[in-house]
């Protein structure tokens, strides 16, 4: 079985391991920040901390071998008086000369702070050797997101935002920053992103306030901005496809784009739904929920040890509020008959056909 729980102090290893595939502000390669994102994970699941601070990691793990195949995250809120979120905002200049008849139009990066907050999702990274293996991996990794932001949403907040990887250099250097960003920090991009990880101060001291004209970057540069890097296509089109839209924003750092969403019109948001748990077989036989047979389901408030967890279940259906789970699902997902779980239908033909998430 495949089991998506929270990470907890004992998957460091395997996050570190993870960690040394994309070193990033998520998942840095470093055991002490991730044995930080992992305590401070713990306490987002448990309440102890601050919602506004709030950082939820899933890991997924084979229920045989013990194998930790993947991670992702959600970041209750993004952006605060303190540490604002920071954007380039892609606008269009438009210019006409009478004199000689010429029109351009300029794209142009203006930087911009977000205090307020929005949620947002990353982290997603699946181990080389698991891609491609027949269950979607980095699909359940995704989707496990939007399942517990629909049980918690008073948690978050109106708006969820993704922001995806650009095409970067073979050594993992962005041509924007180097244009750009160095430029006016004097730090490379490596440099840049590992204080920004804790410190952000440099970007709104240093960063020009006035717009700047992309058409004065080299042409490699100029094809870069707001572009999907190869390994994230995949993620573009699920986030389209559950409606997502390019915000017209990138990072500042490398250029890559920014999707957003009002949570409450996020397909898999609408699509799930709350059961009570029955034995096998009670909910009636080949039910299912807009004709789905993969459904991820979570206990709505977990009881056994470890916090949360889901499972994507084979074959399981919704009826009448009620759902069948075998004994060996029930066991792993650590519910009684009766409990109350949430379900995401994993595989139903069209994202637009959506059930309202079900009052309690």
């Amino acid at each position: 079985m495949l089991l998506i729980r929270q990470a907890s102090a004992g998957d460091l290893d395997a996050m570190a391991d993870l960690a040394g595939y994309l070193d990033s502000i998520n998942l840095p390669a470093d055991r002490d920040e991730l044995r930080a994102i992992i305590d401070g994970s713990e306490e987002s699941f448990s309440g102890r901390r601050e919602v506004a601070e709030r950082r939820f990691v899933f890991v997924l793990i084979d229920t045989v071998s013990g194998q930790i195949h993947g991670t992702s995250m959600i970041f209750a809120r993004h952006g605060s008086m303190r540490a604002p979120h920071v954007f380039f905002d892609v606008l269009e200049d438009e210019r006409y000369s009478e004199t000689l008849d010429r029109h351009f139009k300029h794209r142009v990066l203006r930087i911009g702070y977000n205090y307020t907050g929005k949620t947002e999702i990353g982290g997603l990274v699946v181990r080389p050797e698991s891609r491609g293996h027949p269950e979607q991996l980095g699909k359940l990794l995704s989707h496990v997101r939007f399942l517990y932001i629909a049980l918690h949403r008073a948690i978050f907040c109106e708006e969820v935002l993704s922001e995806l990887m650009p095409p970067l250099e073979a050594d993992g250097t962005s041509v924007l920053w180097e244009a750009l960003g160095r430029k006016f920090t004097g730090l490379s991009y490596q440099e840049a992103d590992r204080l920004s990880r804790s410190n952000k101060e440099f970007i709104r001291t240093l960063f020009p306030e006035v717009p700047i004209y992309a058409s004065l970057l080299p042409p490699q540069v100029q094809a870069v901005i707001g572009q999907v890097g190869p390994e994230t296509r995949g993620v573009e089109k699920m986030l389209r496809r559950i409606g997502f839209d390019y915000a017209h924003r990138i990072d500042p750092f490398d250029g890559g784009p920014h999707f957003h969403a009002r949570i409450d019109d996020v397909a898999l948001v609408r699509r799930t739904v709350r059961a009570r748990v029955d034995p096998a077989g009670a909910a009636g036989p080949g039910a299912t929920l807009g004709r789905a047979t993969r459904h991820l389901v979570s206990p709505v408030t977990p009881v056994g040890p470890g916090g949360f967890r889901a499972l994507a279940v084979v074959g399981a259906g919704v009826e009448s509020g009620a759902i069948a789970l075998s004994d060996e699902a029930r066991r792993e997902l650590q519910l009684d008959v009766g409990s109350e779980v949430g379900v995401l239908p994993l595989d139903a033909p069209d994202a637009s056909q959506t059930v309202p998430l079900t009052a309690g």
